[in-house]
């Protein structure tokens, strides 16, 4: 299979994704906070990457970007 093809295939898997990929993202929040929570850090460490995780917004991969960059990789 040509590099190209390989490149659209995985281009539009990207794109399937975008909307499970968020909801994921989403959903991962709180395992986050209770990761960084269990690793020790202090409470004013925690509530700052606690609001901060909050605050954070998922930004979907750009997929047309991703096979620009996987096509060249792989062709290296």
């Amino acid at each position: 299979m040509p590099i190209a093809d390989m490149a659209a295939k995985g281009q539009a898997k990207l794109a399937r994704k975008a909307t499970t990929m968020a909801a994921s993202y989403a959903a991962a929040k709180g395992r986050m906070v209770a990761g960084y929570q269990g690793a020790g850090f202090g409470p004013t460490r925690t509530q700052a990457y606690q609001a901060g995780v909050q605050a954070a917004q998922y930004r979907a991969p750009d997929a047309n970007k991703w096979a620009r960059n996987w096509s060249a990789k792989m062709s290296e």
